[in-house]
């Protein structure tokens, strides 16, 4: 079987989907095979090249990632399960998450097909949904599982434990379990600490807690974080990565735990956590 690289846009940002076709004819000039998710190759008139992500993902050398930290974050869900490297090129503000802009890619992608650019591993979240009714709902992420309030209701008891330890219990507007990855996403701006990302650990911070003493707090990787809500809310959500997840009913509890899975990311050599956090920070104070 030929070389393939995988190819995921998000067509909301304008260059995209031009910018995939360029890649794409870049690649197949070069007798490497390129992929995309089949929702998306018709809608930017590749429709050849399209097919389920579950077909094609495995073999896969990478797949270039191309729109923003959101985008990275879905692609990761999708594609860690099968051990696809992903090489993150920004199409909008600077983020976290990708690797190069858009400009860069045609330049750096020799060296990455070399096998110049060193992979990282980025530690994942499973958050299962205990229901009193019906089967379990598994969802996987890369920066966070919240829960939290809906926009019209009041606060939420929570009870939280981890793994069968009680750990606190107060009302808040919800809560955030997050990875090193998250550290820096919902979980900083709700006064969570900022961790670098090749530690192992999951970080619970509550978000605007009716306490005084409700701080971030810091768990092991091979331990589970319980959270119980007391009383649910018709609205109380579970929300994965920003992204997708689900209304919680009455009696429902929802675990989170390191994941099996893990997102491989795909970094120049040199690269510096410590340096895009400095870059981030000094865009914000900018502002």
């Amino acid at each position: 079987m030929g070389r393939r690289v995988g190819v995921v846009v998000n067509l909301d940002k304008p260059q995209a989907a031009d910018l995939a076709r360029e890649l794409c004819g870049w690649l197949s000039r070069r007798g490497i095979e390129p992929r995309l998710p089949a929702e998306v190759a018709g809608l930017v008139g590749l429709a050849g090249l399209g097919g389920p992500v579950e077909e094609w993902a495995a073999g896969t050398e990478f797949a270039v990632v191309l729109g923003g930290d959101g985008t990275l974050l879905q692609a990761a869900r999708r594609l860690s399960p099968y051990g696809c490297p992903l090489l993150g090129v920004n199409l909008g503000r600077l983020g976290f998450l990708t690797e190069l802009e858009g400009s860069d890619l045609f330049g750096a992608l020799p060296e990455v097909l070399a096998g110049g650019f060193q992979v990282e591993r980025r530690m994942m979240l499973e958050a299962v949904v205990e229901r009193t009714q019906g089967a379990p709902s598994r969802y996987l992420a890369l920066n966070d599982a919240v829960v939290t309030k809906g926009p019209f209701a009041r606060m939420v008891h929570l009870e939280v434990y981890v793994d069968e330890t009680p750990v606190a219990s107060y009302p808040a507007d919800g809560l955030i379990v997050a990875t090193p990855t998250g550290s820096t996403a919902y979980s900083l701006s709700a006064g969570g600490p900022v961790i670098n990302p090749g530690l192992d650990l999951l970080v619970v911070t509550p978000i605007c807690p009716h306490s005084f003493y409700a701080r971030s707090v810091v768990v092991a990787q091979e331990e589970a974080v319980r959270v119980k809500i007391q009383p649910v809310h018709p609205d109380t959500m579970l929300t994965i990565d920003g992204q997708e997840g689900c209304i919680l009913a009455r009696g429902d509890e929802v675990v989170v735990r390191r994941a099996s899975e893990v997102t491989r990311l795909l970094r120049r050599p040199g690269w510096s956590f410590y340096r895009v956090l400095r870059r981030k920070l000094t865009e914000a104070y900018s502002e």
